[in-house]
Protein backbone atom coordinates (compact mmCIF):
# COMPACT_ATOMS: atom_id res chain seq x y z
CA UNK A 1 0.00 0.00 0.00
CA UNK A 2 1.29 3.22 -1.01
CA UNK A 3 -0.85 4.95 2.20
CA UNK A 4 -1.78 3.22 4.75
CA UNK A 5 -5.64 4.06 5.68
CA UNK A 6 -7.12 5.50 9.02
CA UNK A 7 -9.26 4.77 11.02
CA UNK A 8 -11.27 8.00 9.69
CA UNK A 9 -10.32 7.43 6.17
CA UNK A 10 -14.36 6.60 4.95
CA UNK A 11 -15.96 8.96 7.30
CA UNK A 12 -19.49 7.29 6.29
CA UNK A 13 -18.78 4.15 8.41
CA UNK A 14 -18.05 4.64 11.46
CA UNK A 15 -16.05 1.81 13.27
CA UNK A 16 -18.24 -1.38 13.35
CA UNK A 17 -19.88 -2.41 16.74
CA UNK A 18 -18.01 -5.46 16.53
CA UNK A 19 -14.74 -4.02 16.72
CA UNK A 20 -15.74 -1.74 19.26
CA UNK A 21 -16.68 -4.35 21.35
CA UNK A 22 -13.07 -4.99 22.54
CA UNK A 23 -13.46 -8.58 21.60
CA UNK A 24 -10.42 -8.48 19.73
CA UNK A 25 -7.53 -6.16 20.78
CA UNK A 26 -7.09 -2.78 19.44
CA UNK A 27 -2.79 -4.27 18.07
CA UNK A 28 -4.13 -7.31 16.40
CA UNK A 29 -6.98 -5.65 14.66
CA UNK A 30 -5.19 -2.79 12.57
CA UNK A 31 -2.45 -5.87 12.13
CA UNK A 32 -5.55 -7.14 9.86
CA UNK A 33 -5.44 -3.68 8.72
CA UNK A 34 -5.89 -0.44 9.45
CA UNK A 35 -8.66 0.42 8.25
CA UNK A 36 -11.92 -0.93 9.73
CA UNK A 37 -14.10 -1.29 6.80
CA UNK A 38 -11.55 -3.26 4.83
CA UNK A 39 -11.41 -5.36 7.72
CA UNK A 40 -15.49 -6.05 7.77
CA UNK A 41 -15.03 -6.57 3.72
CA UNK A 42 -11.91 -9.02 5.00
CA UNK A 43 -14.04 -10.90 6.67
CA UNK A 44 -17.29 -11.35 4.43
CA UNK A 45 -14.54 -12.55 1.68
CA UNK A 46 -13.05 -14.61 3.79
CA UNK A 47 -16.07 -16.68 4.37
CA UNK A 48 -17.46 -16.22 0.70
CA UNK A 49 -14.54 -17.82 -0.59
CA UNK A 50 -14.24 -20.97 2.02
CA UNK A 51 -17.39 -22.30 0.87
CA UNK A 52 -16.50 -21.32 -2.92
CA UNK A 53 -13.39 -23.74 -2.29
CA UNK A 54 -14.83 -26.13 -0.80
CA UNK A 55 -17.38 -26.24 -3.87
CA UNK A 56 -15.01 -26.25 -6.46
CA UNK A 57 -13.01 -29.00 -5.03
CA UNK A 58 -16.22 -31.31 -4.86
CA UNK A 59 -18.29 -29.97 -8.00
CA UNK A 60 -16.75 -32.16 -10.68
CA UNK A 61 -17.18 -35.24 -9.23
CA UNK A 62 -20.66 -33.58 -7.53
CA UNK A 63 -21.54 -33.07 -11.30
CA UNK A 64 -20.80 -36.70 -12.94
CA UNK A 65 -21.13 -38.66 -9.84
CA UNK A 66 -23.73 -37.67 -8.22
CA UNK A 67 -25.99 -35.98 -10.97
CA UNK A 68 -24.37 -38.74 -13.20
CA UNK A 69 -23.48 -35.93 -15.78
CA UNK A 70 -21.08 -37.21 -18.91
CA UNK A 71 -18.02 -35.02 -19.15
CA UNK A 72 -19.45 -33.96 -22.80
CA UNK A 73 -22.73 -32.49 -20.64
CA UNK A 74 -20.90 -31.09 -18.07
CA UNK A 75 -18.63 -29.04 -20.69
CA UNK A 76 -21.88 -27.56 -22.63
CA UNK A 77 -23.44 -27.08 -19.27
CA UNK A 78 -20.32 -25.18 -18.02
CA UNK A 79 -20.00 -23.36 -21.59
CA UNK A 80 -23.69 -21.82 -21.23
CA UNK A 81 -23.21 -21.20 -17.84
CA UNK A 82 -20.43 -19.02 -18.94
CA UNK A 83 -22.20 -16.86 -21.73
CA UNK A 84 -24.79 -16.20 -19.64
CA UNK A 85 -22.29 -15.09 -16.68
CA UNK A 86 -21.01 -12.79 -19.47
CA UNK A 87 -24.43 -10.89 -20.63
CA UNK A 88 -25.45 -10.89 -16.80
CA UNK A 89 -22.52 -8.54 -15.55
CA UNK A 90 -23.57 -5.39 -17.83
CA UNK A 91 -26.76 -5.26 -16.46
CA UNK A 92 -26.10 -5.98 -13.21
CA UNK A 93 -23.63 -3.03 -12.64
CA UNK A 94 -26.48 -0.97 -14.29
CA UNK A 95 -28.64 -2.20 -11.30
CA UNK A 96 -25.90 -1.43 -9.13
CA UNK A 97 -26.01 2.30 -10.26
CA UNK A 98 -29.75 2.51 -9.92
CA UNK A 99 -30.52 1.23 -6.60
CA UNK A 100 -27.29 0.97 -4.49
CA UNK A 101 -24.46 -1.37 -4.64
CA UNK A 102 -24.60 -3.16 -1.89
CA UNK A 103 -28.19 -3.67 -1.83
CA UNK A 104 -28.31 -5.07 -5.27
CA UNK A 105 -24.88 -6.86 -4.11
CA UNK A 106 -27.24 -8.72 -0.83
CA UNK A 107 -30.39 -9.42 -3.21
CA UNK A 108 -27.80 -11.55 -5.60
CA UNK A 109 -25.97 -13.54 -2.64
CA UNK A 110 -29.31 -14.50 -1.61
CA UNK A 111 -30.29 -15.55 -4.68
CA UNK A 112 -26.31 -17.44 -5.27
CA UNK A 113 -27.60 -19.35 -2.18
CA UNK A 114 -30.98 -20.57 -3.00
CA UNK A 115 -29.08 -21.69 -6.63
CA UNK A 116 -26.40 -23.48 -4.86
CA UNK A 117 -29.05 -25.63 -2.61
CA UNK A 118 -30.83 -25.95 -5.84
CA UNK A 119 -28.31 -28.70 -6.83
CA UNK A 120 -29.37 -30.62 -4.00
CA UNK A 121 -32.83 -31.14 -5.74
CA UNK A 122 -31.76 -31.41 -9.67
CA UNK A 123 -32.33 -34.37 -11.20
CA UNK A 124 -32.76 -34.35 -15.02
CA UNK A 125 -29.94 -32.45 -17.50
CA UNK A 126 -32.29 -29.56 -18.53
CA UNK A 127 -33.10 -28.92 -15.05
CA UNK A 128 -28.95 -28.83 -14.26
CA UNK A 129 -28.26 -26.48 -17.34
CA UNK A 130 -30.72 -24.06 -16.35
CA UNK A 131 -29.67 -24.20 -12.61
CA UNK A 132 -25.96 -23.60 -14.33
CA UNK A 133 -26.64 -20.49 -16.08
CA UNK A 134 -28.83 -18.69 -13.31
CA UNK A 135 -26.14 -19.21 -10.65
CA UNK A 136 -23.46 -18.11 -13.48
CA UNK A 137 -25.57 -14.82 -14.44
CA UNK A 138 -25.97 -14.32 -10.47
CA UNK A 139 -22.66 -15.20 -10.01
CA UNK A 140 -21.09 -12.76 -12.56
CA UNK A 141 -23.81 -9.94 -11.76
CA UNK A 142 -22.48 -10.24 -7.84
CA UNK A 143 -19.01 -9.94 -9.16
CA UNK A 144 -19.84 -6.52 -10.69
CA UNK A 145 -21.75 -5.44 -7.84
CA UNK A 146 -19.25 -6.06 -5.54
CA UNK A 147 -16.59 -4.23 -7.50
CA UNK A 148 -18.62 -1.23 -7.83
CA UNK A 149 -19.38 -1.41 -3.52
CA UNK A 150 -15.74 -1.21 -3.54
CA UNK A 151 -15.97 1.83 -5.32
CA UNK A 152 -18.70 3.40 -2.51
CA UNK A 153 -16.74 2.56 -0.09
CA UNK A 154 -13.00 2.87 -0.39
CA UNK A 155 -11.28 6.29 -0.56
CA UNK A 156 -10.65 6.61 -4.66
CA UNK A 157 -7.00 6.84 -3.90
CA UNK A 158 -7.07 3.20 -1.36
CA UNK A 159 -9.50 1.06 -3.75
CA UNK A 160 -6.62 -0.81 -5.25
CA UNK A 161 -4.63 -1.23 -1.87
CA UNK A 162 -8.03 -2.69 -0.45
CA UNK A 163 -8.67 -4.69 -3.27
CA UNK A 164 -5.02 -5.99 -3.03
CA UNK A 165 -5.51 -7.25 0.58
CA UNK A 166 -9.04 -7.93 -0.33
CA UNK A 167 -7.54 -10.66 -3.36
CA UNK A 168 -4.82 -12.04 -0.53
CA UNK A 169 -7.92 -12.99 1.86
CA UNK A 170 -9.58 -15.07 -1.29
CA UNK A 171 -6.49 -16.73 -1.63
CA UNK A 172 -6.46 -17.78 2.24
CA UNK A 173 -9.76 -18.43 1.99
CA UNK A 174 -9.96 -20.84 -1.47
CA UNK A 175 -6.95 -22.99 0.44
CA UNK A 176 -9.33 -23.46 3.64
CA UNK A 177 -12.01 -24.44 1.15
CA UNK A 178 -10.01 -26.91 -1.01
CA UNK A 179 -8.72 -28.09 2.31
CA UNK A 180 -11.87 -29.15 3.35
CA UNK A 181 -12.87 -30.42 -0.12
CA UNK A 182 -9.79 -32.66 0.13
CA UNK A 183 -11.57 -34.21 3.23
CA UNK A 184 -14.87 -34.58 1.02
CA UNK A 185 -13.00 -36.30 -2.20
CA UNK A 186 -11.55 -38.88 0.30
CA UNK A 187 -14.65 -39.61 2.01
CA UNK A 188 -16.16 -40.03 -1.22
CA UNK A 189 -19.67 -40.28 -0.32
CA UNK A 190 -22.80 -38.64 -2.34
CA UNK A 191 -23.68 -37.63 1.40
CA UNK A 192 -20.59 -35.95 1.78
CA UNK A 193 -20.79 -34.05 -1.63
CA UNK A 194 -24.17 -32.82 -0.79
CA UNK A 195 -22.93 -31.55 2.65
CA UNK A 196 -19.83 -29.77 0.47
CA UNK A 197 -22.70 -27.91 -1.80
CA UNK A 198 -25.13 -27.02 0.91
CA UNK A 199 -22.40 -25.98 2.96
CA UNK A 200 -21.24 -23.48 0.06
CA UNK A 201 -25.19 -22.22 0.12
CA UNK A 202 -24.75 -21.87 3.52
CA UNK A 203 -21.60 -19.67 2.98
CA UNK A 204 -23.60 -17.25 0.95
CA UNK A 205 -26.25 -16.97 3.61
CA UNK A 206 -23.92 -15.91 6.07
CA UNK A 207 -22.23 -13.38 3.34
CA UNK A 208 -25.58 -11.82 2.96
CA UNK A 209 -26.26 -11.16 6.34
CA UNK A 210 -22.74 -9.57 7.17
CA UNK A 211 -23.36 -7.18 3.84
CA UNK A 212 -26.91 -6.78 5.15
CA UNK A 213 -24.85 -5.48 8.52
CA UNK A 214 -22.72 -3.36 5.92
CA UNK A 215 -24.18 0.12 6.92
CA UNK A 216 -25.65 1.73 3.24
CA UNK A 217 -23.79 3.83 1.61
CA UNK A 218 -24.93 6.84 -0.59
CA UNK A 219 -22.51 7.34 -3.63
CA UNK A 220 -21.46 10.84 -4.80
CA UNK A 221 -23.40 11.91 -7.41
CA UNK A 222 -22.88 10.72 -11.24
CA UNK A 223 -20.49 13.13 -13.15
CA UNK A 224 -20.32 12.52 -16.87
CA UNK A 225 -18.00 14.29 -18.98
CA UNK A 226 -19.18 16.77 -21.10
CA UNK A 227 -20.88 15.45 -24.40
CA UNK A 228 -20.73 15.92 -27.94
CA UNK A 229 -22.22 19.26 -28.55
CA UNK A 230 -25.78 18.47 -29.80
CA UNK A 231 -26.56 18.55 -33.68
CA UNK A 232 -30.26 19.19 -32.83
CA UNK A 233 -32.18 22.30 -32.45
CA UNK A 234 -32.60 22.93 -28.49
CA UNK A 235 -35.96 21.55 -26.89
CA UNK A 236 -38.89 24.00 -25.87
CA UNK A 237 -38.18 25.72 -22.77
CA UNK A 238 -39.52 23.49 -19.27
CA UNK A 239 -42.34 24.43 -18.25
CA UNK A 240 -43.33 25.29 -14.30
CA UNK A 241 -40.54 23.45 -12.02
CA UNK A 242 -41.41 19.63 -11.44
CA UNK A 243 -43.44 19.20 -14.96
CA UNK A 244 -42.23 18.21 -18.17
CA UNK A 245 -42.81 20.68 -21.28
CA UNK A 246 -45.33 19.84 -23.95
CA UNK A 247 -42.94 18.33 -25.95
CA UNK A 248 -41.49 15.47 -23.86
CA UNK A 249 -38.68 16.97 -22.44
CA UNK A 250 -37.55 15.97 -19.02
CA UNK A 251 -36.78 18.17 -16.29
CA UNK A 252 -33.74 18.20 -15.29
CA UNK A 253 -34.41 19.82 -11.49
CA UNK A 254 -36.57 16.39 -11.55
CA UNK A 255 -34.88 13.62 -9.81
CA UNK A 256 -37.12 11.22 -11.17
CA UNK A 257 -36.80 12.83 -14.30
CA UNK A 258 -33.02 12.37 -14.03
CA UNK A 259 -33.14 8.85 -13.65
CA UNK A 260 -34.82 9.02 -17.27
CA UNK A 261 -32.56 11.53 -18.65
CA UNK A 262 -29.62 8.86 -17.66
CA UNK A 263 -31.46 5.87 -18.65
CA UNK A 264 -32.16 7.11 -22.07
CA UNK A 265 -28.81 8.10 -22.59
CA UNK A 266 -27.27 4.32 -21.75
CA UNK A 267 -24.24 2.95 -20.69
CA UNK A 268 -21.53 5.41 -20.63
CA UNK A 269 -19.27 2.67 -20.30
CA UNK A 270 -20.39 1.05 -23.55
CA UNK A 271 -19.66 4.53 -25.02
CA UNK A 272 -15.80 4.99 -23.97
CA UNK A 273 -13.85 3.80 -26.49
CA UNK A 274 -10.56 4.13 -24.57
CA UNK A 275 -12.17 1.86 -21.30
CA UNK A 276 -13.19 -0.57 -24.15
CA UNK A 277 -10.05 -1.28 -25.11
CA UNK A 278 -8.41 -1.43 -21.65
CA UNK A 279 -11.51 -3.74 -21.07
CA UNK A 280 -10.76 -6.20 -23.87
CA UNK A 281 -6.81 -6.30 -23.32
CA UNK A 282 -6.96 -6.97 -19.43
CA UNK A 283 -9.18 -9.75 -20.69
CA UNK A 284 -6.84 -10.95 -23.42
CA UNK A 285 -4.00 -10.57 -20.27
CA UNK A 286 -6.68 -12.62 -18.13
CA UNK A 287 -5.85 -15.71 -20.23
CA UNK A 288 -3.15 -16.34 -17.81
CA UNK A 289 -5.66 -17.86 -15.25
CA UNK A 290 -6.69 -20.54 -17.95
CA UNK A 291 -2.93 -21.48 -18.77
CA UNK A 292 -2.54 -22.32 -14.58
CA UNK A 293 -5.56 -23.78 -14.25
CA UNK A 294 -5.63 -25.99 -17.49
CA UNK A 295 -2.81 -25.26 -19.71
CA UNK A 296 -0.24 -25.97 -17.34
CA UNK A 297 -1.55 -29.35 -15.94
CA UNK A 298 -2.25 -30.97 -19.26
CA UNK A 299 1.35 -29.73 -20.59
CA UNK A 300 3.07 -31.14 -17.81
CA UNK A 301 1.14 -34.24 -17.74
CA UNK A 302 0.87 -34.87 -21.70
CA UNK A 303 3.74 -33.07 -23.14
CA UNK A 304 5.94 -33.27 -20.28
CA UNK A 305 8.37 -35.79 -18.13
CA UNK A 306 7.99 -33.80 -14.76
CA UNK A 307 6.49 -35.56 -11.99
CA UNK A 308 2.84 -35.21 -11.66
CA UNK A 309 3.09 -33.80 -8.20
CA UNK A 310 4.42 -30.92 -10.44
CA UNK A 311 0.55 -29.59 -11.18
CA UNK A 312 -0.35 -29.29 -7.35
CA UNK A 313 3.37 -27.47 -6.99
CA UNK A 314 2.55 -24.89 -9.77
CA UNK A 315 -0.77 -23.97 -7.82
CA UNK A 316 1.11 -24.08 -4.29
CA UNK A 317 3.81 -21.38 -5.95
CA UNK A 318 1.31 -18.83 -7.41
CA UNK A 319 -0.96 -19.18 -4.13
CA UNK A 320 2.05 -18.38 -1.78
CA UNK A 321 3.27 -15.77 -4.22
CA UNK A 322 -0.32 -13.98 -4.82
CA UNK A 323 -0.42 -14.07 -1.09
CA UNK A 324 3.30 -12.33 -0.36
CA UNK A 325 3.03 -9.99 -3.30
CA UNK A 326 -0.51 -8.58 -4.25
CA UNK A 327 -0.45 -5.93 -2.14
CA UNK A 328 2.78 -4.78 -2.89
CA UNK A 329 2.52 -4.73 -6.07
CA UNK A 330 -0.47 -1.88 -5.98
CA UNK A 331 2.16 0.55 -4.99
CA UNK A 332 2.01 3.26 -7.14
CA UNK A 333 -0.54 2.25 -9.01
CA UNK A 334 -3.43 5.10 -8.26
CA UNK A 335 -1.59 7.12 -11.16
CA UNK A 336 -2.71 5.84 -14.45
CA UNK A 337 0.29 5.88 -16.19
CA UNK A 338 2.33 3.43 -13.36
CA UNK A 339 -1.04 1.20 -13.91
CA UNK A 340 -0.72 0.87 -17.50
CA UNK A 341 3.16 0.40 -17.03
CA UNK A 342 2.18 -2.52 -14.70
CA UNK A 343 0.14 -4.14 -17.17
CA UNK A 344 2.46 -3.86 -19.51
CA UNK A 345 5.28 -5.52 -17.40
CA UNK A 346 2.39 -8.25 -16.61
CA UNK A 347 2.58 -8.82 -20.38
CA UNK A 348 6.13 -8.88 -21.30
CA UNK A 349 6.31 -11.44 -17.86
CA UNK A 350 3.43 -13.71 -18.92
CA UNK A 351 4.90 -13.96 -22.50
CA UNK A 352 8.36 -15.29 -21.03
CA UNK A 353 6.22 -17.78 -18.70
CA UNK A 354 4.55 -19.23 -21.49
CA UNK A 355 8.84 -19.57 -23.19
CA UNK A 356 9.47 -21.23 -20.21
CA UNK A 357 6.98 -23.76 -19.93
CA UNK A 358 7.47 -24.75 -23.17
CA UNK A 359 11.12 -25.59 -22.80
CA UNK A 360 9.83 -28.41 -20.28
CA UNK A 361 9.02 -30.34 -22.90
CA UNK A 362 12.18 -32.76 -23.90
CA UNK A 363 13.67 -32.20 -20.24
CA UNK A 364 14.05 -35.36 -17.94
CA UNK A 365 11.81 -35.48 -14.47
CA UNK A 366 13.67 -33.37 -12.25
CA UNK A 367 14.80 -30.30 -14.74
CA UNK A 368 11.31 -30.51 -16.14
CA UNK A 369 9.54 -29.54 -12.88
CA UNK A 370 12.23 -26.84 -12.32
CA UNK A 371 11.75 -25.19 -15.27
CA UNK A 372 7.95 -25.41 -15.10
CA UNK A 373 8.15 -23.86 -11.60
CA UNK A 374 10.22 -21.29 -12.76
CA UNK A 375 7.42 -20.40 -15.34
CA UNK A 376 4.67 -20.26 -13.12
CA UNK A 377 6.74 -17.98 -10.67
CA UNK A 378 7.09 -15.72 -13.73
CA UNK A 379 3.66 -15.45 -14.58
CA UNK A 380 2.56 -15.19 -10.59
CA UNK A 381 4.43 -12.10 -10.47
CA UNK A 382 2.74 -11.08 -13.65
CA UNK A 383 -0.85 -11.73 -12.18
CA UNK A 384 -0.25 -9.17 -9.49
CA UNK A 385 1.13 -6.88 -11.31
CA UNK A 386 -1.51 -7.10 -13.87
CA UNK A 387 -4.79 -7.34 -11.47
CA UNK A 388 -2.94 -4.17 -9.76
CA UNK A 389 -2.83 -2.45 -12.95
CA UNK A 390 -6.31 -3.54 -14.24
CA UNK A 391 -8.04 -2.52 -11.02
CA UNK A 392 -6.33 0.85 -11.23
CA UNK A 393 -7.65 1.71 -14.26
CA UNK A 394 -11.16 0.01 -14.14
CA UNK A 395 -11.93 2.42 -11.24
CA UNK A 396 -9.59 5.24 -12.52
CA UNK A 397 -10.75 5.52 -16.33
CA UNK A 398 -14.88 5.55 -15.14
CA UNK A 399 -13.85 8.93 -12.39
CA UNK A 400 -16.64 8.89 -10.10
CA UNK A 401 -19.40 8.06 -12.59
CA UNK A 402 -21.61 5.14 -12.35
CA UNK A 403 -19.10 2.61 -11.19
CA UNK A 404 -21.95 -0.25 -11.30
CA UNK A 405 -22.18 0.30 -14.64
CA UNK A 406 -18.22 0.55 -15.31
CA UNK A 407 -17.41 -2.38 -13.26
CA UNK A 408 -20.09 -4.29 -15.35
CA UNK A 409 -18.61 -3.68 -18.22
CA UNK A 410 -15.56 -4.45 -16.75
CA UNK A 411 -16.37 -7.76 -15.26
CA UNK A 412 -17.83 -9.02 -18.28
CA UNK A 413 -14.91 -9.18 -20.53
CA UNK A 414 -13.43 -11.05 -17.41
CA UNK A 415 -16.20 -13.65 -17.86
CA UNK A 416 -15.31 -13.61 -21.39
CA UNK A 417 -11.76 -14.23 -20.42
CA UNK A 418 -13.15 -16.93 -18.23
CA UNK A 419 -15.20 -18.67 -20.20
CA UNK A 420 -13.31 -18.42 -23.69
CA UNK A 421 -10.03 -19.39 -21.74
CA UNK A 422 -9.98 -23.00 -21.35
CA UNK A 423 -10.86 -23.46 -24.91
CA UNK A 424 -8.28 -21.52 -26.35
CA UNK A 425 -5.29 -22.91 -23.79
CA UNK A 426 -6.00 -26.32 -24.29
CA UNK A 427 -6.50 -26.60 -28.37
CA UNK A 428 -4.77 -23.14 -29.76
CA UNK A 429 -1.86 -23.97 -27.40
CA UNK A 430 -1.57 -27.25 -26.01
CA UNK A 431 -2.53 -28.68 -29.52
CA UNK A 432 0.29 -26.86 -30.98
CA UNK A 433 2.88 -27.19 -28.49
CA UNK A 434 6.00 -24.93 -28.58
CA UNK A 435 4.59 -23.27 -31.48
CA UNK A 436 0.82 -22.34 -29.47
CA UNK A 437 2.76 -21.15 -26.85
CA UNK A 438 4.95 -18.76 -28.51
CA UNK A 439 2.03 -17.23 -30.38
CA UNK A 440 0.17 -16.86 -26.88
CA UNK A 441 3.22 -15.13 -25.26
CA UNK A 442 2.99 -13.02 -28.69
CA UNK A 443 -0.69 -11.84 -27.79
CA UNK A 444 0.05 -11.82 -24.35
CA UNK A 445 2.89 -9.49 -24.50
CA UNK A 446 0.86 -6.92 -27.50
CA UNK A 447 -1.76 -6.88 -24.80
CA UNK A 448 0.69 -5.37 -22.18
CA UNK A 449 2.32 -2.99 -24.45
CA UNK A 450 -0.87 -1.88 -26.00
CA UNK A 451 -1.95 -0.53 -22.58
CA UNK A 452 -0.05 2.78 -22.61
CA UNK A 453 -1.20 3.89 -26.11
CA UNK A 454 -4.75 3.04 -24.67
CA UNK A 455 -4.34 4.80 -21.60
CA UNK A 456 -2.76 7.60 -23.80
CA UNK A 457 -5.95 8.07 -25.77
CA UNK A 458 -8.03 7.97 -22.70
CA UNK A 459 -6.65 11.07 -21.69
CA UNK A 460 -6.92 12.88 -24.98
CA UNK A 461 -10.41 11.74 -24.94
CA UNK A 462 -11.22 13.20 -21.82
CA UNK A 463 -9.07 16.39 -22.18
CA UNK A 464 -11.28 16.79 -26.05
CA UNK A 465 -14.42 16.53 -24.49
CA UNK A 466 -13.23 18.59 -20.87
CA UNK A 467 -12.72 21.24 -23.52
CA UNK A 468 -15.84 20.81 -25.41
Amino acid sequence: MSTTPTESSVPSLAVPASDRSGRLPEALRRRLHPDPTVRRLAGITLVNTVGNGLSLSVAVLFFTRVLGLSAAQLGFGMTAAGLCGVVASVPAGRAADRWGARRVLVVLVWAEAVGTAGYAFVHSYPAFVALACAVAAVDRGSSAARNALYADVLPADRRVAGRAHLRVVTNIGICLGTGLGAIALQLDTRAVYLTAILADAVSYVAVALMLHRLPAVTAPASVELPVEPPTEPPAEPMAESGTASRSGTANPSDPADKGVKQGRRGNPALRDGPFLVVTVLCSVLGLQFAVLEVGVPLWIVQQTDAPRITVAGSLIVNTLMVIALQVRATRGTEERAAAARACRRAGLLLAASCLVIALAHGLPGIPAAVVALVGIALQSLAEVMGQAGGWALSYDLAGERGHGAYQGVFNAGSAAAMMAGPAVVSTAVIGFGLAGWAVLGAVLAAAGLAMGPAVRWAGRREARLGAA
